[in-house]
């Protein structure tokens, strides 16, 4: 059966409705295009992420169902708010973002990541204009672990995250997930459910809905503290 898919133009930032996007692959709608910051905000603005292999052209995606998290309602695992409160790991915001980047990338094979160096070097680009964010985990002076994602008003769409010691990217997102709820943050996008995700407590929401919140949580304003560079404590509420 033929698959018929839109090829962007090279000078038209507009993409097809995120419902024109296809059922087998699950949520694939267009392709070519640029990484450019102009076109990847139009796409995260209107719930269209890049993801595409070596010698693939770019793909854009809008899966249903979407995986979400809810920071108000976010809950570690009781193993790892112990483990923490033993090993004390430290969690930062925008301290180190090329290296969790990088370290996103290095921890697959040339053949599993989409991470390549010119999907590295748009993210990083969009970091410098203050679009895109990390979290980071130390142990003491040494990055262990971390995630980042792009800000769209209060939603935060998380692209990817590595741990190199036991809990690293758990701790980031436990940590992370009460500082973006502090600050008025609605819900965290990690595009499709997996079982490391669902572990964690992610849940799916169906295309309409997921777009129904974006359209609304797009215009809604974070408090412009919460990426300034910082590092963040323990949340309070989490403490026995």
């Amino acid at each position: 059966m033929a698959i018929y898919l839109t090829e962007l133009d090279s000078e038209n930032l507009s993409f097809p409705s995120p419902f024109e996007a296809l059922d087998d692959p699950n949520g694939l709608l267009a392709f070519g295009g640029d990484l450019s910051v102009a076109r990847l905000m139009t796409a995260y603005h209107n719930g269209i992420f890049p993801w595409y292999g070596p010698s693939e052209p770019i793909l854009w995606w809008s899966p249903s169902p979407r995986a979400v998290f809810d920071p108000k309602t976010f809950k570690p695992a009781r193993s790892v708010k112990k483990f923490q409160r033993k090993h004390q790991y430290r969690v930062s915001i925008n301290h180190a973002f090329d290296q969790v980047i990088d370290q996103c990338a290095a921890l697959r094979s040339a053949e599993e990541t989409w991470l390549s160096p010119e999907m590295r070097a748009a993210y990083k680009q969009l970091a410098a204009l203050g679009h895109c964010h990390s979290v980071e985990v130390w142990q003491e002076n040494q990055l262990i672990g971390g995630l980042y994602g792009i800000s769209v008003g209060q939603l935060f769409c998380g692209e990817s995250m590595f741990s190199l010691q036991s809990n690293a990217s758990k701790i980031a997102l436990w940590f992370f997930c009460h500082h973006f709820k502090q600050h008025g943050g609605q819900l965290i996008d990690c595009q499709v459910l997996n079982d490391h995700t669902q572990s964690l407590g992610a849940f799916e929401l169906e295309r309409e809905d997921f777009i129904k919140s974006l359209l609304f949580l797009r215009q809604e304003a974070i408090n412009k503290q919460c990426f300034q560079p910082q590092w963040l404590s323990s949340p309070v509420e989490e403490q026995p």
